[in-house]
C-alpha cells in the first residue's frame, strides 16, 4: 500500500471504512436516469448523509454528469477520498459492438480486444473507471437469457475470449486513463441455472466445476482482472455470495486474485432468502467472511452502523482488510492524483474518434456473421439482382442488443436503408411486427415478389428478448414469423433468411424452408451495415457458432463436448443394437448446426494431416501439419479447429475438447499449410482427487472445419526421459 493510501486508512474512522464498502446508484446523488440493473425496494436504507463517505457509483456516465457528482462529493467528504464509477460496459459504450456471443463467432481473440478497448476509450472519456465485464460464465442453455453476455459453451474458446477482453478494457497495466478495470463475473457458476430458468439453483459437482468451468474465470484472473464479481447462485449448496471455500479457498488462494470482490446487486440480502442468514446483519458478516468487499445496493454493510459498538473485532479486521484493497485499486486507477482522470466531455463529442469507432465496430460485425445454410450458392446476391426485402429486423434499428448503454437505436441504420444503397432495385414491405401475422398486406406482397428474383427476409428477436431475466421454455422464433416465413417461400423465389437473436433459437423449420441462412448475434451499431455488406460480396461471412444449434427444445441442454455413456448410440448401432442405446426415440441426438460450424463463399477443405510426432514426453509438445486448398474462384476463410480426447484416464473425458483454433485465409485456387503445436500441459484434466495433472497414455488428435466432421490421428503421451 502507498503512502497516501495509508495516510488515509490511518484516518479513517469506521463510518468512513465501512462506506468505502458499500455501492450506490447515482440517483443518490441527483435525479437521473440512472441505469437499473435490479430491484430498488432497499434504497431508503442509507442515512440522510451517508451517501458522501460511500465508496463507489453504479450506473451513472457521461463526463459532465460524472464530473459534478465528483466534485459535489468531494466537497462534502471529510478525507477527500474520491468515488468509484463503475457499469456494465459489455459490448459498447456509445459504439455498440457485437453482443458477446457475437464477437465469439469471429473464433478471432483480436476482435474482442478490439470491442473492449473501444468500449473502455469510450465509457473512461464518460467517467467510468469499471466496467461489469467479461461475464466469463460458459453457458450452455439457450433457454436462459444471459446466454447474449456469454462466450459460449466451450472452455478453451471461453478461457481465450476472456483474456482478451481484460486486455482490451485494461491495456497494459498500469491501467491509463483511456482504460478502464475489468471485472470478471460471475463467481461462479452463473451460467448453469437449473432449467435456465434466470437465478435459479445450480447444483454440480467440484470435480466437474473444476473440470468445465472454472478455466475461464482463472484465464481471465491471469490476465489480471482487477475485480471479480460474486454470482447470485448457489454453488455446492452453499450461495456464492457466502461461501468462503469458493471466495477464500479457490478464488483468493488457489487462483491467486488480490484485487477488489464485488458483490452482484443485493446479493448479499438475498442470502436471507436462500435461507443462510438469518437477518441483513448476519448476512453482511457471511458476506465479509466469504471476502466480500463491495456490497452493490444491498445496504448489508451499512446495517452495521447500527450498533459499531458490537461488530466483533474478526470482522473489524475483515473491514480493514476491504478497505484496503478497495484504497488500493482506487490508487491503481489515478483516482487519488486526479479525481476526473479521463474524463473529457470534448473526447465524448469528437466525431473523429466515434467514426474510427464505427469502422472498427463494422470490422468486428462483419466477422461475427454465421452463414450456416447456402443451397445452390444463393448468395451472395448480385447487385443486380432485384430483391424483395421484408421481415420484422429488416427496417429497424433494434441491432444493439441488451447492455447497450448509450446505444441509440433511433440512430441506428437499418438493413434497409444499407441495402438499398447496395442493390439497383430493393422492393420492401415490413409485413409483420415481432408477433403479428401478414394478412391485411399479403395480396400487395405477393404482387411485389411476382417482378424479383430473391426474396430476404430478416427475422429475429427485440434486444428485450435476451439479457438477464429473459429466461425462455422455448428459445424459438414467434410463432408468426415461421408462418410468414411458410407462405413466402411457397410464393416460389429463392429465400435468403437472416436470423438477429440474443441466443441459439430452434431453426429446424426455418433451415428447410430457407435456400440460405445467416445468423447474426445482435451485432450492434454497424450491423445492418456488415450485413448489407456480406448479402452482396463486399465481404464474406466468415463467423463460426461458439455454441450448438439444438434441433428441437427437449435436446436441451446440448453441446459438442458431452461425455460419453456406458453405451452410446455410434457404439450401438456398429454391433447391431438400436434400442437399449443413449438416443432419443423421435429425434437424432445430432444438432441442427453443431459448434464451430459456418459456411463462407469460397470453397475451402482439409486435404492432408500429418502428425509429425507419434510419441511425446509429458514436457513436450504435440506437433502437426495440415494441408487446406481452396478450390474456388473466390478468396476466403475458414476456421482450422484441433480437438483431442483422451482415449483412458482416472475419469471420464469428453468425446471431443477444443484445445486449438486459428481463422485462416486463402487466395482463390490456392492452398496453405498450417504447423499446429499443442504443449503436452494442455491436456491436463481433473481427477478424482480433484487435482489436474496430464495421464500417460494414448490420445485422439482430431482436426476440422467444425466440431463433427474431423480427420483423425493419434498420439502416445509418455514419461519419457528428458535428453
Amino acid at each position: 500500500m502507498s503512502k497516501t493510501a495509508k495516510n488515509l486508512f490511518s484516518k479513517m474512522t469506521i463510518d468512513e471504512k465501512i462506506g468505502q464498502l458499500i455501492q450506490v446508484t447515482g440517483d443518490f446523488f441527483q435525479n437521473d436516469d440512472s441505469e437499473i440493473t435490479g430491484p430498488l425496494s432497499q434504497t431508503n436504507r442509507l442515512k440522510e448523509d451517508a451517501p458522501y463517505n460511500v465508496g463507489s457509483v453504479l450506473g451513472i456516465s457521461g463526463a459532465d454528469d460524472v464530473a459534478k457528482i465528483q466534485k459535489d462529493f468531494l466537497d462534502h467528504n471529510r478525507l477527500k477520498i474520491p468515488l468509484l464509477f463503475m457499469a456494465d460496459i459489455v459490448h459498447g459504450y456509445k459504439t455498440i459492438f457485437p453482443i458477446p456471443l457475437g464477437i465469439a463467432s469471429t473464433f478471432n481473440p483480436d476482435m474482442m480486444t478490439i470491442s473492449s478497448e473501444v468500449a473502455a476509450s469510450e465509457s473512461a472519456a464518460g467517467g467510468i473507471r469499471v466496467t461489469f465485464a467479461p461475464m466469463t460464465d460458459l453457458v450452455r442453455d439457450p433457454r436462459w437469457g444471459r446466454v447474449m453476455e456469454s462466450t459460449g459453451e466451450d472452455p478453451h474458446l471461453n478461457s481465450v475470449m476472456a483474456a482478451a477482453s481484460v486486455k482490451g478494457f485494461q491495456g497494459e497495466l498500469p491501467i491509463d486513463n483511456n482504460h478502464v478495470a475489468a471485472t470478471v463475473k460471475h463467481f461462479a457458476g452463473y451460467g448453469m441455472p437449473e432449467a435456465g430458468r434466470e437465478y435459479n439453483t445450480v447444483d454440480i459437482s467440484e470435480w466437474r466445476f473444476r473440470d468445465q468451468y472454472l478455466s475461464s474465470y482463472k484465464a481471465a484472473i491471469d490476465a489480471q482482472a482487477k475485480l471479480v464479481m460474486t454470482s447470485f447462485n448457489t454453488l455446492f449448496g452453499v450461495p456464492a455470495t457466502g461461501n468462503k471455500y469458493l471466495m477464500k479457498d479457490i478464488l483468493r488462494d488457489e487462483l491467486s486474485f488480490d484485487g477488489v470482490l464485488i458483490s452482484d446487486w443485493n446479493a448479499i440480502e438475498e442470502l436471507i432468502h436462500h435461507g443462510t442468514a438469518a437477518d441483513l446483519n448476519n448476512a453482511a458478516e457471511i458476506a465479509l467472511n466469504a471476502g466480500v468487499d463491495i456490497d452493490m445496493m444491498a445496504f448489508a454493510y451499512s446495517k452495521l452502523l447500527d450498533d459499531i459498538d458490537g461488530i466483533p473485532d474478526k470482522i473489524l479486521k475483515l473491514i480493514d482488510e476491504s478497505v484496503i484493497r478497495i484504497l488500493e485499486l482506487k490508487e491503481d486507477l489515478g483516482l487519488f492524483k486526479d479525481p476526473y482522470i479521463g474524463i473529457s466531455q470534448q473526447k465524448e463529442m469528437d466525431a473523429g474518434v466515434a467514426n474510427k469507432n464505427r469502422q472498427q465496430a463494422l470490422r468486428v460485425a462483419e466477422e461475427s456473421v454465421v452463414l450456416v445454410k447456402n443451397s445452390n450458392n444463393t448468395l451472395p446476391l448480385s447487385t443486380s439482382q432485384r430483391v424483395f426485402l421484408t421481415g420484422p429486423k429488416a427496417n429497424t434499428g433494434d441491432l444493439l442488443g441488451s447492455w447497450s448503454w448509450k446505444g441509440d437505436i433511433d440512430a441506428t441504420d437499418s438493413l434497409f436503408t444499407q441495402l438499398k444503397q447496395k442493390m439497383d432495385t430493393v422492393n420492401f414491405a415490413e409485413s409483420i411486427n415481432y408477433r403479428q401475422d401478414s394478412s391485411n398486406e399479403w395480396d400487395n406482397i405477393v404482387d411485389q415478389v411476382k417482378d424479383v428474383d430473391v426474396i430476404v427476409v430478416a427475422l429475429g428477436l427485440q434486444s428485450s428478448e435476451s439479457g438477464e431475466a429473459t429466461s425462455m421454455t422455448n428459445p424459438a422464433l414467434p410463432e408468426e414469423q415461421v408462418t410468414y416465413l411458410q407462405k413466402l417461400h411457397l410464393l416460389g423465389k429463392p429465400v435468403v433468411t437472416i436470423v438477429i437473436t440474443g441466443r441459439p433459437l430452434i431453426l429446424r423449420t426455418v433451415n428447410e424452408l430457407s435456400d440460405s441462412v445467416l445468423i447474426s448475434f445482435f451485432p450492434g451499431t454497424m450491423g445492418a451495415k456488415a450485413l448489407s455488406n456480406i448479402l452482396v460480396g463486399d465481404t464474406e461471412p466468415t463467423g463460426r457458432l461458439p455454441m450448438t444449434f439444438p434441433r428441437s427444445t427437449g435436446q436441451i441442454p446440448i453441446y459438442y463436448n458431452a461425455y460419453n455413456t456406458g453405451r452410446p448410440a455410434e457404439i450401438g448401432v456398429q454391433n447391431g443394437e438400436s434400442k437399449y442405446i443413449s438416443k432419443y426415440i423421435d429425434s437424432p441426438n445430432e444438432p441442427l448446426y453443431p459448434f464451430g460450424f459456418g459456411l463462407g463463399y469460397a470453397d475451402i477443405d482439409i486435404v492432408d494431416v500429418t502428425m509429425i510426432n507419434h510419441v511425446v514426453s509429458m514436457s513436450g509438445t504435440i506437433e502437426l501439419t495440415v494441408k487446406l486448398v481452396n478450390v474456388s474462384n473466390n478468396a476466403g476463410s475458414t476456421v482450422l479447429q484441433c480437438y483431442t480426447h483422451q482415449k483412458v484416464g482416472d475419469t471420464v473425458r469428453p468425446l471431443k475438447e477444443l484445445k486449438w483454433f486459428k481463422k485462416v485465409y486463402l487466395l482463390a485456387n490456392s492452398s496453405k499449410e498450417i504447423k499446429i503445436s499443442l504443449a503436452v500441459q494442455n491436456l491436463a484434466s481433473v481427477h478424482s482427487d480433484l487435482k489436474s495433472s496430464v495421464d500417460e497414455g494414448y490420445y485422439d488428435v482430431m482436426v476440422g472445419l467444425n466440431s463433427l466432421e474431423m480427420k483423425h490421428d493419434d498420439v502416445q503421451i509418455k514419461y519419457l526421459e528428458e535428453k
